[in-house]
């Protein structure tokens, strides 16, 4: 039997709002969480990235703070009854604008706080009055010490991607905040990915969690092709365009790890024709927002972004993503590849490893459970997985040697043959015509790389 979202207990309000956006049923994060949202449990909910969780935590919250609903022009009338943390700008603008469709038949009042854009606006929302605020970690703080905002009447606290802001070093902060609010509230607390500093904040943080788990911790999504080719580094960006173009990609998003060299893949790419534009922390808040909007609205068709998209970029339908560089830890590929293949559509992640990523390639498939094949393709061939195939052959060879040496001093000694007399093997044969069919398989006959056929990744 199906779940609808009117059978989780969300009113006529919320309801409509979601028809309008298209909702049809919850997905199971949405489903667990919901009903126990409702019911005011503490909740510590892990699920897959893409799969709704900022509906799981927002629209329970809603239901539960639609009785201070009014119209009042008061400030009084609205103070903050729902926070939300978040690691970066994206994820927090992501979240105000699902906030702002889920809550067009309710008037309650919302606003967001990020850094890179002057405060003055943000303050100006503050003081108006908003029952639900949606912020970064460090830019509300800023608008506590300056007295701009209070949160003695939070009712509800949500900590989004926590672990995200723990690896970005922000524990003190977020305790900090933690001990601002009222002892009693409702506390849930969303990632994609669990750790133990994860289970600590919540043991120091909530009272009795319920704990929701809809999917393997640090499970990528299974809609997600996953691909890993081997290539030297120095030819990474020619075969960046070389996929772009092949595949025909409509849209993508490449990550780099480093600020320069997303700028580096933006202006090699630029000077190869291909409409393409970078995010990331070195540009303004403004420059990233409308960068965004041009790739959402389909204008642009390569972004180039550092790790501070990997979380909170919400891009309908994107098909593929590329892995320029492999992150520099292992959670953050699970991150990045979810940016595609999200809401149930189909996806393809790429991903260039180069001689000194094979690591982080371990890593990723201890962190996941997977054990993703190694793709070559044709005319991109590494030398360096070429050397370690030689040199495991030569290891190979020697101990076949070894074993050959063995083999024939154990004839020796049966038959008594001197050792000073060669050792002829009786009755062996050599089929030359079976060897070089052997060799034009393994040379000319090469098979096509899987990624070079049509329409390879393409899902229509």
């Amino acid at each position: 039997m199906s779940v609808s979202f009117s059978m989780l207990g969300l009113g006529t309000e919320i309801i409509n709002a979601l028809v309008e956006q298209g909702y049809e049923q919850p997905t199971p994060i949405q489903a667990a969480a919901i009903p126990k949202a409702l019911a005011g449990h503490d909740l510590i909910a892990a699920a897959q990235t893409g799969t709704g969780k900022t509906a799981a935590f927002m629209l329970p919250s809603l239901e539960r703070l639609k009785r201070y609903a009014n119209p009042s022009a008061s400030p009084a009338m609205h103070p903050v009854r729902m926070l939300v943390l978040t690691p970066t700008r994206e994820l927090a603008s992501q979240i105000n604008t699902n906030t702002q469709n889920y809550i067009k038949h309710l008037p309650l009042r919302h606003t967001v706080l990020f850094g890179g854009v002057n405060m003055d606006k943000q303050t100006e929302s503050l003081r108006a009055g908003c029952e639900i605020v949606v912020a970064t970690v460090g830019r509300l703080l800023d608008h506590v010490k300056q007295k701009n905002i209070q949160l003695n009447k939070v009712e509800i606290v949500v900590l989004d991607e926590a672990d995200r802001m723990l690896d970005m070093g922000f524990i003190d902060d977020i305790r900090t905040i933690m001990r601002m609010l009222p002892k009693t509230r409702q506390t849930l607390l969303f990632s994609a990915t669990f750790s133990p500093e994860i289970r600590k904040l919540a043991q120091d943080f909530m009272q009795q969690p319920e704990k929701i788990e809809v999917a393997a911790q640090n499970a990528t999504n299974a809609n997600v092709e996953q691909h890993i080719i081997a290539v030297d580094a120095h030819r990474k960006r020619e075969l960046l365009e070389r996929l772009i173009k092949y595949l025909r990609m409509p849209q993508v998003i490449v990550f780099c790890k480093t600020k320069q060299s997303a700028e580096m893949v933006t202006r090699d790419l630029m000077s190869r024709e291909l409409s393409v534009s970078a995010i990331h922390g070195d540009k303004t808040q403004q420059a990233r927002l409308e960068t965004l909007a041009k790739f959402k609205e389909g204008s642009l068709r390569v972004l180039v972004a550092t790790d501070v998209a990997a979380r909170g970029l919400d891009i309908a339908e994107l098909p593929f993503v590329i892995n320029y560089e492999m992150p520099t830890q292992a959670e953050d590929y699970v991150h990045r590849i979810g940016r595609t293949g999200r809401a149930g559509a189909n996806g393809v992640a790429i991903s260039l490893m180069q001689a000194d990523e094979e690591k982080m390639y371990h890593a990723i498939n201890a962190l996941t459970g997977n054990h993703l094949p190694v793709s070559r393709i044709e005319g991109f061939e590494p030398h360096w997985q070429i050397g370690e195939r030689q040199a495991a052959h030569t290891a190979m060879n020697e101990q076949e040697n070894k074993q050959e040496s063995k083999r024939v001093a154990r004839v020796r000694r049966q038959n008594q043959i001197s050792p000073n007399k060669p050792y002829q093997p009786a009755n062996v044969t050599i089929n030359h015509d079976s060897v070089l069919q052997n060799n034009r398989r393994r040379g000319r006959e090469r098979r096509t790389c899987a990624l070079f056929q049509a329409n390879f990744g393409v899902h229509f």
